[in-house]
């Protein structure tokens, strides 16, 4: 695919980028398929389908972005907050990641696409929602493909302000998952505000995006110490 290509496939989702914006998202690919040969950051290396998988896949929420504060949980090699990013040049994000050597490749990719108001911070969400600067202090918290349901709204929701959003990315099949959840989602604070299921454009991908609205403080116990939300879940 090349980027005209690309850039009418984004133009499927109702965004419209500009030629330097496309070339980032092939510079990003570039350096994500080159730091990949030497630590795991994607187990999918054709291009094509890291354009629909990846970049595509990350933008599906874009009409969710609203100029305010987004914290990216379990970032990993970036998604969905660096395709965002792109496209929402203004919009301030925060990548948070446990591995160390995932944040020296964001790292560089920040630097490659000279991409500014983006923080990258090495920390398991646990420890990092007991600070008060991040606590109850973002407008919009994202994650995609971390952990189930019930484990992820304990890392997510503590960093939610009153009002603003969880946006949980997932798979198709997720009705057993969110039955699950909703007692975690509502001592944390949250409500389902919204599901959508989706279709990536000229495939037959199905995606499933959660939207849980912060209606209530999240009790100061949570979440609890490291390690324990995945081997306990609420």
């Amino acid at each position: 695919m090349n980027k005209l290509e690309f850039i009418e496939k984004v133009k499927l989702l109702n965004i419209k980028i500009s030629d330097v914006q496309a070339e980032n998202f092939f510079i990003y690919m570039k350096l994500l398929l080159e730091w990949n040969k030497k630590m795991n950051l994607t187990a999918i290396t054709n291009e094509d389908e890291v354009i629909l998988k990846h970049f595509i896949d990350s933008l599906t929420i874009n009409k969710y972005m609203n100029g305010k504060k987004v914290m990216d949980i379990g970032t990993g090699a970036g998604f969905p907050s660096i395709p965002l990013k792109i496209v929402n040049k203004d919009i301030p994000f925060i990548l948070v990641d446990s591995l160390n050597k995932r944040i020296n490749f964001l790292d560089e990719v920040r630097r490659k696409l000279q991409l500014e108001n983006l923080v990258l911070i090495h920390s398991r969400a646990e420890d990092l929602a007991l600070k008060e600067e991040y606590r109850e202090n973002i407008d919009i918290v994202v994650a995609r493909a971390v952990a189930s349901l019930r484990i992820l709204v304990e890392y997510m929701l503590p960093f939610v302000k009153m009002g603003g959003l969880c946006i949980c990315m997932k798979g198709p099949n997720i009705e057993d998952e969110i039955e699950s959840a909703q007692n975690a989602i509502d001592i944390l604070g949250g409500k389902i505000e919204k599901i959508e299921k989706i279709i990536l454009p000229e495939s037959n991908i199905e995606r499933s995006i959660i939207l849980i609205r912060k209606i209530k403080k999240t009790n100061s116990k949570y979440p609890r110490k490291a390690g324990i939300p995945s081997k306990n879940p609420l």
